[in-house]
Protein backbone atom coordinates (compact mmCIF):
# COMPACT_ATOMS: atom_id res chain seq x y z
CA UNK A 1 0.00 0.00 0.00
CA UNK A 2 1.23 3.31 -0.99
CA UNK A 3 2.86 5.75 1.55
CA UNK A 4 2.39 9.54 1.25
CA UNK A 5 5.08 11.68 2.48
CA UNK A 6 3.95 14.95 3.39
CA UNK A 7 5.72 18.05 4.35
CA UNK A 8 6.43 17.85 7.92
CA UNK A 9 5.58 20.25 10.69
CA UNK A 10 8.95 20.76 12.51
CA UNK A 11 8.33 23.76 15.26
CA UNK A 12 5.14 25.26 16.26
CA UNK A 13 3.33 27.83 14.08
CA UNK A 14 4.60 26.52 11.47
CA UNK A 15 2.40 26.77 8.32
CA UNK A 16 4.83 26.01 5.32
CA UNK A 17 8.45 24.26 4.59
CA UNK A 18 10.75 25.15 1.69
CA UNK A 19 12.09 21.89 0.12
CA UNK A 20 16.05 22.51 -0.23
CA UNK A 21 16.99 18.34 -1.69
CA UNK A 22 15.61 15.44 -2.36
CA UNK A 23 18.19 12.87 -0.56
CA UNK A 24 16.54 10.11 -2.91
CA UNK A 25 16.14 10.08 -6.77
CA UNK A 26 12.31 9.09 -7.75
CA UNK A 27 12.81 5.34 -8.70
CA UNK A 28 14.90 4.77 -5.87
CA UNK A 29 14.70 2.24 -2.65
CA UNK A 30 14.14 4.34 0.70
CA UNK A 31 14.20 2.17 3.51
CA UNK A 32 12.59 3.36 7.05
CA UNK A 33 14.40 5.96 9.13
CA UNK A 34 16.64 6.52 6.15
CA UNK A 35 17.47 10.67 5.01
CA UNK A 36 14.58 11.27 2.54
CA UNK A 37 14.60 15.04 2.09
CA UNK A 38 15.81 18.63 3.85
CA UNK A 39 13.32 20.87 4.62
CA UNK A 40 13.59 24.85 5.58
CA UNK A 41 11.65 26.40 8.73
CA UNK A 42 11.96 29.91 10.38
CA UNK A 43 14.88 28.50 12.51
CA UNK A 44 16.99 26.26 10.37
CA UNK A 45 17.47 23.43 7.53
CA UNK A 46 17.02 20.09 8.60
CA UNK A 47 17.10 16.73 7.42
CA UNK A 48 13.96 14.39 7.57
CA UNK A 49 13.61 10.72 7.55
CA UNK A 50 11.24 8.49 5.54
CA UNK A 51 8.64 7.33 8.33
CA UNK A 52 8.46 4.00 5.94
CA UNK A 53 10.01 1.94 3.07
CA UNK A 54 9.27 1.94 -0.11
CA UNK A 55 10.52 3.31 -3.36
CA UNK A 56 9.95 7.01 -3.94
CA UNK A 57 7.06 7.74 -6.40
CA UNK A 58 4.71 10.38 -7.84
CA UNK A 59 6.95 13.23 -6.49
CA UNK A 60 5.31 16.34 -6.50
CA UNK A 61 7.35 18.73 -4.77
CA UNK A 62 10.45 19.77 -6.62
CA UNK A 63 13.75 21.72 -5.19
CA UNK A 64 12.58 25.47 -4.06
CA UNK A 65 9.20 24.89 -3.84
CA UNK A 66 7.42 25.92 -0.05
CA UNK A 67 4.57 23.91 0.83
CA UNK A 68 2.05 24.10 3.25
CA UNK A 69 2.42 21.74 6.30
CA UNK A 70 0.55 17.85 6.15
CA UNK A 71 0.29 18.42 1.95
CA UNK A 72 1.18 15.35 0.24
CA UNK A 73 5.05 15.53 -1.41
CA UNK A 74 5.65 11.88 -2.79
CA UNK A 75 5.34 8.46 -2.25
CA UNK A 76 6.51 5.33 -0.81
CA UNK A 77 5.51 2.45 -3.21
CA UNK A 78 5.88 -1.58 -3.18
CA UNK A 79 7.45 -2.65 -6.10
CA UNK A 80 5.24 -2.65 -9.24
CA UNK A 81 2.98 -0.19 -7.81
CA UNK A 82 2.15 3.17 -8.58
CA UNK A 83 1.64 6.07 -6.94
CA UNK A 84 -2.61 7.24 -6.14
CA UNK A 85 -3.69 9.59 -8.98
CA UNK A 86 -2.42 13.85 -8.60
CA UNK A 87 -5.64 15.52 -7.14
CA UNK A 88 -5.59 19.04 -7.09
CA UNK A 89 -4.75 19.08 -3.42
CA UNK A 90 -1.60 17.39 -3.75
CA UNK A 91 -0.64 19.66 -6.70
CA UNK A 92 -0.23 22.98 -5.19
CA UNK A 93 3.05 24.29 -3.92
CA UNK A 94 4.50 27.48 -3.34
CA UNK A 95 7.37 28.98 -4.72
CA UNK A 96 8.88 32.18 -3.21
CA UNK A 97 12.03 32.51 -5.24
CA UNK A 98 10.26 32.04 -8.43
CA UNK A 99 12.53 29.52 -10.18
CA UNK A 100 12.05 26.07 -11.54
CA UNK A 101 9.91 25.86 -14.37
CA UNK A 102 6.46 23.93 -14.31
CA UNK A 103 6.46 25.09 -10.74
CA UNK A 104 2.86 25.70 -9.13
CA UNK A 105 2.25 29.32 -7.74
CA UNK A 106 -0.49 29.91 -5.44
CA UNK A 107 -1.66 33.82 -4.85
CA UNK A 108 -4.50 35.09 -2.51
CA UNK A 109 -7.62 36.53 -4.20
CA UNK A 110 -8.01 40.01 -3.31
CA UNK A 111 -11.64 40.69 -2.82
CA UNK A 112 -14.00 44.03 -2.99
CA UNK A 113 -14.25 45.30 0.46
CA UNK A 114 -17.57 43.48 1.77
CA UNK A 115 -20.99 45.58 2.33
CA UNK A 116 -21.53 45.62 6.21
CA UNK A 117 -19.72 44.38 9.19
CA UNK A 118 -17.69 40.94 8.68
CA UNK A 119 -16.39 38.65 10.76
CA UNK A 120 -12.42 38.94 12.57
CA UNK A 121 -10.53 37.17 10.02
CA UNK A 122 -8.57 34.41 10.62
CA UNK A 123 -4.81 35.23 10.76
CA UNK A 124 -1.64 33.45 11.20
CA UNK A 125 0.78 34.47 13.74
CA UNK A 126 2.95 35.01 11.48
CA UNK A 127 0.79 36.43 8.96
CA UNK A 128 -0.67 38.81 11.78
CA UNK A 129 2.95 40.49 12.29
CA UNK A 130 3.60 40.89 8.34
CA UNK A 131 0.34 42.90 7.74
CA UNK A 132 1.53 45.54 10.99
CA UNK A 133 4.55 45.36 8.76
CA UNK A 134 3.75 45.91 5.53
CA UNK A 135 0.41 48.28 6.19
CA UNK A 136 -1.67 45.26 4.13
CA UNK A 137 -5.77 45.44 5.14
CA UNK A 138 -6.63 42.23 5.99
CA UNK A 139 -10.15 42.64 5.11
CA UNK A 140 -9.65 42.56 1.45
CA UNK A 141 -7.41 39.43 1.32
CA UNK A 142 -9.31 35.75 0.62
CA UNK A 143 -6.65 33.30 2.75
CA UNK A 144 -5.45 30.45 1.05
CA UNK A 145 -5.05 28.35 4.23
CA UNK A 146 -6.88 25.79 6.11
CA UNK A 147 -10.28 26.75 6.47
CA UNK A 148 -9.49 30.40 4.82
CA UNK A 149 -6.96 31.28 6.99
CA UNK A 150 -4.74 33.79 6.11
CA UNK A 151 -0.97 32.61 6.02
CA UNK A 152 2.12 34.72 5.77
CA UNK A 153 2.32 33.92 2.12
CA UNK A 154 -1.44 35.76 1.39
CA UNK A 155 -0.07 39.01 2.93
CA UNK A 156 3.52 39.20 1.03
CA UNK A 157 1.35 38.19 -2.22
CA UNK A 158 -1.03 41.36 -0.93
CA UNK A 159 1.63 43.38 -0.47
CA UNK A 160 3.74 43.02 -2.94
CA UNK A 161 0.40 43.59 -5.35
CA UNK A 162 0.00 47.04 -3.78
CA UNK A 163 3.64 47.87 -4.63
CA UNK A 164 3.12 47.06 -8.15
CA UNK A 165 0.31 48.86 -8.41
CA UNK A 166 1.86 52.14 -6.92
CA UNK A 167 2.91 54.43 -9.88
CA UNK A 168 6.20 54.61 -10.27
CA UNK A 169 8.12 58.13 -9.13
CA UNK A 170 9.61 59.98 -12.56
CA UNK A 171 12.96 59.38 -13.09
CA UNK A 172 15.49 62.17 -13.05
CA UNK A 173 18.42 61.91 -14.85
CA UNK A 174 21.63 60.93 -13.17
CA UNK A 175 24.28 63.28 -12.29
CA UNK A 176 27.61 62.43 -14.17
CA UNK A 177 29.94 60.57 -12.01
CA UNK A 178 32.35 62.42 -9.50
CA UNK A 179 35.86 61.76 -11.24
CA UNK A 180 37.49 59.41 -8.67
CA UNK A 181 40.50 60.93 -6.54
CA UNK A 182 43.87 59.64 -7.69
CA UNK A 183 45.29 56.90 -5.55
CA UNK A 184 48.33 57.50 -3.40
CA UNK A 185 51.46 56.18 -4.85
CA UNK A 186 51.34 52.53 -3.68
CA UNK A 187 48.11 52.73 -1.95
CA UNK A 188 45.84 48.73 -2.22
CA UNK A 189 43.48 49.06 -4.63
CA UNK A 190 39.72 49.21 -3.52
CA UNK A 191 37.26 46.65 -4.80
CA UNK A 192 33.91 48.15 -5.62
CA UNK A 193 30.28 46.91 -5.69
CA UNK A 194 30.97 44.08 -3.17
CA UNK A 195 28.49 41.59 -2.70
CA UNK A 196 27.80 38.60 -0.66
CA UNK A 197 25.03 36.21 -0.81
CA UNK A 198 24.16 34.40 2.31
CA UNK A 199 22.46 30.77 2.73
CA UNK A 200 19.37 29.48 3.99
CA UNK A 201 20.95 29.33 7.68
CA UNK A 202 22.31 32.72 7.30
CA UNK A 203 19.05 34.40 6.04
CA UNK A 204 17.06 32.47 8.56
CA UNK A 205 18.98 33.83 11.33
CA UNK A 206 19.29 37.58 9.73
CA UNK A 207 15.12 37.09 9.50
CA UNK A 208 14.88 35.97 13.02
CA UNK A 209 17.03 37.77 15.22
CA UNK A 210 15.88 41.26 12.95
CA UNK A 211 12.33 40.00 14.09
CA UNK A 212 13.43 39.83 17.76
CA UNK A 213 15.09 42.79 18.15
CA UNK A 214 12.47 45.05 16.42
CA UNK A 215 9.49 43.36 18.45
CA UNK A 216 10.74 41.86 21.75
CA UNK A 217 11.33 44.61 24.84
CA UNK A 218 14.82 43.82 25.40
CA UNK A 219 16.35 44.44 28.70
CA UNK A 220 20.37 43.65 30.18
CA UNK A 221 21.87 42.53 33.53
CA UNK A 222 25.63 42.29 34.19
CA UNK A 223 27.56 40.52 36.71
CA UNK A 224 31.02 39.51 36.98
CA UNK A 225 31.82 36.10 39.51
CA UNK A 226 34.73 34.67 40.68
CA UNK A 227 35.42 31.76 38.21
CA UNK A 228 37.52 29.98 40.48
CA UNK A 229 35.31 27.57 42.05
CA UNK A 230 34.25 26.77 38.01
CA UNK A 231 37.88 26.49 36.51
CA UNK A 232 38.55 23.52 40.04
CA UNK A 233 35.20 21.65 39.02
CA UNK A 234 36.34 20.96 35.42
CA UNK A 235 39.73 20.16 36.51
CA UNK A 236 38.80 17.67 38.39
CA UNK A 237 35.85 16.06 36.36
CA UNK A 238 37.56 16.55 33.04
CA UNK A 239 40.14 13.55 33.09
CA UNK A 240 37.72 10.81 34.03
CA UNK A 241 34.82 11.82 31.21
CA UNK A 242 37.85 12.12 28.76
CA UNK A 243 39.25 8.81 29.69
CA UNK A 244 35.76 6.83 29.83
CA UNK A 245 33.59 8.85 27.43
CA UNK A 246 36.14 10.10 24.96
CA UNK A 247 34.89 13.72 25.01
CA UNK A 248 36.15 17.07 26.26
CA UNK A 249 34.64 18.63 29.41
CA UNK A 250 33.90 22.03 28.52
CA UNK A 251 32.70 25.01 30.49
CA UNK A 252 29.64 25.03 28.17
CA UNK A 253 28.83 21.83 29.80
CA UNK A 254 29.28 22.91 33.22
CA UNK A 255 27.03 25.95 32.83
CA UNK A 256 24.31 24.15 30.84
CA UNK A 257 23.88 22.09 33.89
CA UNK A 258 24.29 24.83 36.51
CA UNK A 259 22.00 27.11 34.61
CA UNK A 260 19.32 24.64 34.23
CA UNK A 261 19.43 23.99 37.61
CA UNK A 262 18.90 26.98 38.87
CA UNK A 263 16.04 27.91 36.16
CA UNK A 264 14.01 25.03 37.99
CA UNK A 265 14.11 27.27 41.09
CA UNK A 266 12.69 30.39 38.25
CA UNK A 267 9.63 29.34 36.40
CA UNK A 268 8.97 32.92 35.24
CA UNK A 269 12.68 33.11 33.49
CA UNK A 270 11.89 29.99 31.99
CA UNK A 271 8.42 30.81 30.71
CA UNK A 272 7.53 32.02 26.98
CA UNK A 273 5.94 35.00 25.42
CA UNK A 274 2.97 33.59 23.43
CA UNK A 275 1.66 36.88 21.85
CA UNK A 276 -1.13 37.24 24.56
CA UNK A 277 -0.44 35.76 27.45
CA UNK A 278 2.78 34.51 29.60
CA UNK A 279 3.07 30.26 29.08
CA UNK A 280 5.01 28.56 32.11
CA UNK A 281 7.30 25.59 30.44
CA UNK A 282 7.09 22.35 32.12
CA UNK A 283 10.09 21.09 31.37
CA UNK A 284 13.78 23.06 31.47
CA UNK A 285 15.15 22.79 27.84
CA UNK A 286 18.85 24.43 27.23
CA UNK A 287 19.53 25.65 23.72
CA UNK A 288 23.07 26.01 23.13
CA UNK A 289 24.04 28.54 20.44
CA UNK A 290 26.37 26.96 17.96
CA UNK A 291 28.60 28.92 15.10
CA UNK A 292 28.32 27.10 11.88
CA UNK A 293 29.80 28.49 8.52
CA UNK A 294 26.57 30.40 7.80
CA UNK A 295 25.62 31.60 11.26
CA UNK A 296 24.38 30.30 13.77
CA UNK A 297 21.87 27.32 14.98
CA UNK A 298 20.41 26.88 18.64
CA UNK A 299 20.58 23.24 19.47
CA UNK A 300 18.58 21.74 22.69
CA UNK A 301 19.66 19.89 25.30
CA UNK A 302 16.65 18.54 27.71
CA UNK A 303 16.64 17.60 31.16
CA UNK A 304 20.36 19.59 31.78
CA UNK A 305 19.31 20.37 35.55
CA UNK A 306 19.18 16.37 35.90
CA UNK A 307 21.78 14.97 33.30
CA UNK A 308 25.59 13.17 34.25
CA UNK A 309 27.98 15.98 32.95
CA UNK A 310 29.70 12.89 31.21
CA UNK A 311 26.61 12.50 29.22
CA UNK A 312 25.62 16.24 28.83
CA UNK A 313 29.44 16.87 27.35
CA UNK A 314 28.55 13.71 24.56
CA UNK A 315 25.29 15.35 23.63
CA UNK A 316 26.57 18.80 23.29
CA UNK A 317 29.58 17.10 21.46
CA UNK A 318 27.37 15.45 19.11
CA UNK A 319 24.58 18.45 17.96
CA UNK A 320 28.10 20.61 17.56
CA UNK A 321 29.93 18.24 14.66
CA UNK A 322 25.74 17.47 13.31
CA UNK A 323 25.12 21.65 13.20
CA UNK A 324 28.65 21.79 11.32
CA UNK A 325 27.84 18.90 8.91
CA UNK A 326 24.01 20.39 8.59
CA UNK A 327 22.80 17.04 10.26
CA UNK A 328 20.39 18.44 12.85
CA UNK A 329 17.52 17.01 13.20
CA UNK A 330 13.76 18.52 14.37
CA UNK A 331 14.13 17.36 17.45
CA UNK A 332 17.30 19.06 17.99
CA UNK A 333 16.40 22.37 17.06
CA UNK A 334 12.90 22.15 19.11
CA UNK A 335 11.40 23.54 22.10
CA UNK A 336 14.42 25.37 24.03
CA UNK A 337 13.29 27.49 27.00
CA UNK A 338 16.52 29.14 27.54
CA UNK A 339 19.79 29.55 25.89
CA UNK A 340 22.95 30.11 26.67
CA UNK A 341 25.85 31.51 24.26
CA UNK A 342 28.88 31.62 25.27
CA UNK A 343 32.00 33.25 23.15
CA UNK A 344 34.80 32.87 25.55
CA UNK A 345 36.73 30.81 23.32
CA UNK A 346 36.84 33.60 20.99
CA UNK A 347 38.26 35.76 24.05
CA UNK A 348 35.14 37.76 23.96
CA UNK A 349 35.30 39.60 27.40
CA UNK A 350 31.73 40.64 27.57
CA UNK A 351 29.20 40.73 25.12
CA UNK A 352 25.34 41.19 25.19
CA UNK A 353 22.84 38.61 22.95
CA UNK A 354 19.64 38.73 21.16
CA UNK A 355 16.46 36.88 22.53
CA UNK A 356 15.07 33.75 20.54
CA UNK A 357 11.49 34.35 20.46
CA UNK A 358 9.29 32.56 22.54
CA UNK A 359 12.13 32.28 25.06
CA UNK A 360 12.08 35.02 28.01
CA UNK A 361 16.36 35.42 28.16
CA UNK A 362 19.38 34.41 27.31
CA UNK A 363 22.94 34.48 29.06
CA UNK A 364 26.10 35.45 27.02
CA UNK A 365 28.98 34.20 28.68
CA UNK A 366 32.44 35.60 27.85
CA UNK A 367 36.35 34.44 28.44
CA UNK A 368 37.45 33.48 31.63
CA UNK A 369 40.59 35.65 32.45
CA UNK A 370 42.90 36.40 34.87
CA UNK A 371 42.55 39.90 36.63
CA UNK A 372 43.51 41.65 39.65
CA UNK A 373 40.32 42.16 41.63
CA UNK A 374 39.48 43.22 45.66
CA UNK A 375 39.99 39.83 48.09
CA UNK A 376 39.41 39.84 51.64
CA UNK A 377 42.71 41.10 52.75
CA UNK A 378 44.09 42.48 50.10
CA UNK A 379 44.25 42.14 45.98
CA UNK A 380 44.66 39.15 43.80
CA UNK A 381 44.60 37.58 40.97
CA UNK A 382 41.25 35.34 39.84
CA UNK A 383 39.93 34.25 36.76
CA UNK A 384 36.59 36.11 36.16
CA UNK A 385 33.79 35.52 34.07
CA UNK A 386 31.58 38.00 32.62
CA UNK A 387 27.66 37.13 32.58
CA UNK A 388 25.17 39.66 30.80
CA UNK A 389 21.40 38.27 30.74
CA UNK A 390 19.10 39.72 28.34
CA UNK A 391 15.07 39.24 29.05
CA UNK A 392 11.73 39.80 27.82
CA UNK A 393 10.46 42.83 29.86
CA UNK A 394 7.20 41.17 28.84
CA UNK A 395 7.86 38.31 30.88
CA UNK A 396 10.20 39.10 33.32
CA UNK A 397 10.92 42.60 35.05
CA UNK A 398 14.23 43.96 36.31
CA UNK A 399 13.95 42.37 39.92
CA UNK A 400 13.31 38.69 38.53
CA UNK A 401 16.09 38.96 36.17
CA UNK A 402 18.55 40.22 38.52
CA UNK A 403 17.46 37.51 41.44
CA UNK A 404 17.98 34.57 38.76
CA UNK A 405 21.77 36.01 37.53
CA UNK A 406 22.24 36.55 41.18
CA UNK A 407 21.71 32.64 42.13
CA UNK A 408 23.50 31.45 38.63
CA UNK A 409 26.33 33.65 39.86
CA UNK A 410 26.03 31.48 43.43
CA UNK A 411 26.11 28.72 41.36
CA UNK A 412 29.22 29.16 39.56
CA UNK A 413 30.95 30.53 42.56
CA UNK A 414 30.28 26.82 44.20
CA UNK A 415 30.43 24.90 41.43
CA UNK A 416 33.15 22.33 43.01
CA UNK A 417 30.65 21.90 45.61
CA UNK A 418 27.78 21.40 43.34
CA UNK A 419 29.31 18.96 40.45
CA UNK A 420 31.65 17.11 41.86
Amino acid sequence: MAVSVVMPALEMAQETGKLVSWKKKEGERVSKGEMLLEVETDKAVVEVEAQAEGILAGVLAKVGDVVPVGQTIAWLVAPGEKPPAVTQSTQTGRRTDGGGAGATTVSPAVMPAAEGPAGPAQLSPKARRLAKEHGVDVSKIRGTGPGGEIVAEDILAAAKAVSASVPAAPVLPAPPPAAPAPAAPGAPAIAVGFGESIGAIGRLMAERTTQSWTTVPHFFVTREVDGSALVAARDKLAPAIERGRGVKLTYTDLLAVLVARVLAHHPRMNASWTGQAIRANPEVKIGLAMAVDEGVVVAVIGNAERGDLGDIAERRRDLTERARANRLQPADITGATFTISNLGMFQVDAFTAIIVPPQAGILAVGALTDRVVPVPGGIGVRPMLSLTLSCDHRVVDGARGAAFLNDVVVAIQEADKRLT
